[in-house]
């Protein structure tokens, strides 16, 4: 190993910078370079100055030129000095003064005082008159201040200019007295503190003589007024009566002013309240709920102890309130007593009581009637998507639309208890509602921590007791409740997405119980979108890197199973497939494109897994219309398998299909008879994961349901890319197979439909481009010129150029030079000016941050000032 360097010591460094200065200021070193006279037109060499002077001189020119233009830019003002003979170089400064001060006295003499010889000057002071200014006239005047404006008292004088020496040294005969008896003198402190407090005392007696005068003039005022009331003329009475009284007429627009103030005022709606407080409330009922559900399982009675309120939207107005008569009492006075109306008899009391239970039953029939219709609506909500998102906001629809019946039942019991008289209920009566309380779904939940725990939660319940368990997971644990319920919620969208993948590989799929956790997956989606877009990705790419592999070892891959079908139909009904990129919907629809190119078609099963994933393909363009050429081929393939002749084809067949051979005869019937018997059906999903075909009259059912369901998918297809300038092209495969080798006869009646309508699509397109060919001949060469060969012996010399050539070289050697050398210059004079800009901006920031000082500083001084006077003052 070799040495370390020795570290240099601080007299080392002193020394080398000591050096490095003398050097630079070395007499020695400066370059003096004389000039006999200058040339115009020539650069000056002939500078002094030490070594890199040269520099700092373009640095200087630039200041003067360059500098100047930049701060110059952009201002078009300018400043003209208009005075009398300023431009002029003949006259000498003292004729200037003396003519502008002449045309100034011609300026300010009038007319009229032109014979006036006894005309003083007046003497002004910066453009005022000094007359005026002499007269001292101030015209300030404020309330606090005393009518002797501008002198000081003694005292005041004495301790803020006399430094409290006069008030210590000046005392009268009664402080004295008082220093006697007190034995002491009084500090400056409390000489300040009575000054203060006797100024205030004047201040306050001023005050109260402002106030005495404002009450004289005030009552003064109002003697005036009444004195004056006495000297107004009046006229006489009968002239008065005479004349009659003229109301004013009222305007259209002060009796709708009128009749707007009588109408009556709407009442005010209730208060809005935030998604924080929904979720507190949906927690708060469930818990309730619960407590009922719990002493009913321990055999205690639970009572409603409050009725059941009707719900009323903020724009109910109230129109089915009616007064049938007049419920107002008549009062009396009599015997010395009040007579309330009494005497009206038995009868009418037992009228009003008949009457009170009708309207009583009317009302509990109208109440069941609006639950019945609230909980239709909400079942109709929970089996859309988007209702969702509007269940969760609201907080209260699931449980409203469980508990329709019990809460009817529940109604009837009440009215029952509230006829007969209260009783207690036998065992047998207990016990049975224990156990209807037992096998009841529970209203809290805990938020799984595991997928284990989701499964063990969510097995053997029905689909909807399924989506009530999820639904009441969230509600229980809203990210408003407490800190941890978002990560919480977060896990089980990922819970779910796994657990409706084990769901679909079941035999058979539950494929209601996917359709009804769809919806939570939606809202949890939107609640979390970030973590909805991770599981997704997580999933998507799981997938694709499986494929990947698989087609690597073996060339092929299997299509996707119903689980991921599943997925892919998740994706898009939760994340949007317009957008141009998005972090899900791309990833799956490139996965959609690749499964329809490398996975082989070789059963129905196959044909049934590609058709989905087709309509898959059209579900994700049907808003982009992004043209997927995958999904074109696949039809056309798909199609090509219900051909018989396979001989001539007019249309090239791609993988993964196969123009004849095994496999390519997959949809081709074994027996024409079966298009009689034949009804369009859907494609059921679990033909993908297992199908099962008895005899061949079933095969051919089916075949032909593939066939209907690939042409509306080609139907589709032609409607979505009709727009499109090569449409004619793209599809004229397809065109050619049903024109030519896919004939209409031999298909049902609304097979036979479709294969018109396409076939017309198709043909009213108008072909704007042809198909690119390759040209039959080979372009003709351009012609290539003999090359000039000049013969170069001087390493770059050339040798036999004449003079026009050598010119020419010369000048193209200095135009490369000049305009190097102005490239140069214009980068040099883009770094100077980026340097002047740097600086202008540290500058100003410089300066705003010393404001910026100043003012904090100021603030403090202030703010140290207050907290001493609050101090001086709580002493």
């Amino acid at each position: 190993m070799g040495k370390a360097p020795k570290k240099r010591s601080l007299a080392d460094k002193v020394r080398k910078t000591k050096t490095t200065s003398e050097i630079k200021n070395n007499p020695f070193e400066v370059k003096i370079n004389r000039k006999k006279f200058d040339v115009l037109g020539r650069k000056t060499k002939h500078d002094v100055g030490l070594p890199g002077v040269s520099r700092s001189k373009a640095i200087n020119k630039r200041k003067e030129t360059l500098l100047k233009e930049y701060k110059l830019k952009n201002k078009s003002n300018k400043l003209i000095d208009r005075r009398f003979g300023e431009y002029d170089t003949k006259m000498a400064p003292e004729d200037k003064i003396l003519q502008r001060f002449t045309m100034e006295r011609q300026r300010a003499h009038d007319k009229k005082d032109v014979y006036n010889l006894n005309e003083e000057e007046e003497l002004t002071h910066y453009g005022q008159s000094l007359a005026e200014i002499e007269k001292f006239n101030d015209t300030g005047n404020s309330d606090d201040e005393s009518e002797e404006k501008g002198l000081l008292s003694a005292e005041l004088t004495a301790s803020h200019f006399g430094g409290g020496g006069g008030l210590l040294r000046k005392k009268s005969s009664g402080d004295q007295q008082e220093d006697d008896g007190s034995q002491r003198a009084k500090s400056r402190q409390e000489l300040i503190e009575e000054l203060i407090q006797k100024s205030k005392q004047e201040r306050r007696e001023r005050q109260v003589q402002k106030e005495e005068a404002q009450e004289l003039t005030e009552k003064l005022d109002q003697d005036w007024k009444s004195i004056q009331a006495l000297m107004v003329k009046k006229t006489p009475k009968a002239e008065c009566a005479d004349k009659p009284e003229e109301k004013p007429k009222l305007e259209e627009y002060d009796m709708m002013v009128r009749e707007l103030g009588f109408e009556m005022k709407a009442q005010p709606s209730e208060k809005l309240k935030s998604p924080e407080e929904l979720a507190r409330e949906a927690r708060e009922k469930l818990q309730k709920l619960e407590a009922d559900r719990m002493r009913r399982m321990m055999g205690d009675e639970v009572g409603d102890s409050k009725p059941n309120q009707v719900h009323m939207s903020a724009d109910d107005l109230n129109d089915g309130f009616i007064l049938e008569k007049d419920d107002k009492k008549t009062l009396a006075y009599q015997d010395g007593k009040w007579n309330i109306g009494e005497e009206s008899g038995e009868e009418e009391e037992a009228e009003d009581e008949e009457e009170g239970e009708s309207g009583a039953e009317e009302e509990s029939e109208a109440e069941e009637g609006d639950g019945n219709e609230e909980g239709e609506e909400e079942e109709e909500e929970e089996e859309e998507l988007e209702g969702s998102s509007e269940e969760e906001e609201d907080g209260h629809s699931d449980l409203e639309s469980e508990q329709e019946s019990e809460d009817e039942e529940r109604k009837q019991e009440d009215e029952e208890d509230s006829a007969k008289p209260n009783k207690s209920l036998s065992k047998e009566e207990v016990k049975a509602q224990q156990e209807a309380a037992k096998a009841e779904l529970p209203y809290t939940f805990t938020a799984p921590e595991s997928y284990s725990d989701l499964k063990d939660l969510l097995n053997g319940h029905t689909p909807d007791n399924q989506r009530l368990i999820v639904v009441r997971t969230q509600k229980c644990n809203h990210p408003s409740l407490a800190v941890g319920n978002k990560l919480k919620l977060q896990k089980l969208f990922g819970f779910l997405l796994e657990y409706i993948g084990e769901v679909a590989t079941r035999s058979p799929p539950e494929l209601t119980t996917i359709d009804k956790l769809v919806p939570e997956l939606y809202a949890l989606c939107q609640m979390f979108p970030e973590a909805a877009c991770k599981a997704m990705q997580g999933i998507l790419g799981d997938a694709g890197h499986s494929m990947d592999e698989v087609l690597e070892v073996k060339g092929h891959v299997a299509f996707p199973t119903l689980d991921m079908l599943i997925y892919l139909k998740v994706t898009a009904l939760l994340f949007p497939t317009s957008d141009f990129r998005h972090p899900v919907t791309t990833p799956a629809l490139l996965y959609i494109s690749q499964a329809l190119t490398k996975c082989p078609v070789r059963s129905l099963q196959e044909v049934t897994s590609g058709l989905a994933l087709c309509s898959l393909a059209v579900e994700y363009i049907s808003l982009s219309k992004r043209f997927l050429p995958e999904l074109i081929n696949f039809l056309t393939g798909t199609l090509h398998l219900a051909v018989q002749d396979k001989t001539s084809l007019g249309y090239t067949v791609v993988t993964p299909f196969r123009p004849s051979g095994k496999c390519s005869d997959l949809l081709v019937l074994s027996d024409s008879d079966s298009c009689k018997s034949w009804s369009k059906k859907s494609l059921p999903l679990s033909a993908t994961q297992h199908l099962e075909l008895k005899n061949d009259l079933d095969r051919d059912h089916y075949r032909l349901t593939c066939l209907s369901t690939c042409l509306d998918l080609v139907k589709r297809c032609c409607l979505l890319y009709k727009d499109l300038m090569s449409f004619a092209v793209i599809f004229q495969p397809i065109r050619t197979l049903l024109s030519k080798h896919l004939s209409a006869q031999t298909l049902p009646e609304l097979l036979q439909e479709l294969h018109s309508q396409i076939l017309e699509t198709i043909s009213s397109a108008v072909v704007t481009q042809s198909p690119l060919v390759l040209d039959k001949k080979k372009p003709v060469p351009l012609k290539l010129l003999t090359p000039k060969i000049v013969e170069v012996l001087d390493y770059g010399k050339k040798r036999g150029s004449t003079r026009e050539e050598r010119e020419k070289e010369r000048l193209k050697h200095k135009y490369k030079k000049e305009f190097k050398g102005a490239l140069r210059e214009i980068r040099k004079d883009s770094r100077f000016l980026a340097r002047e800009k740097l600086s202008e901006v540290m500058n100003r920031d410089a300066e705003r941050k010393r404001k910026v000082r100043e003012l904090f500083g100021g603030l403090a001084t202030q703010e140290g000032e207050w907290k001493a006077l609050k101090k001086r003052k709580r002493k």
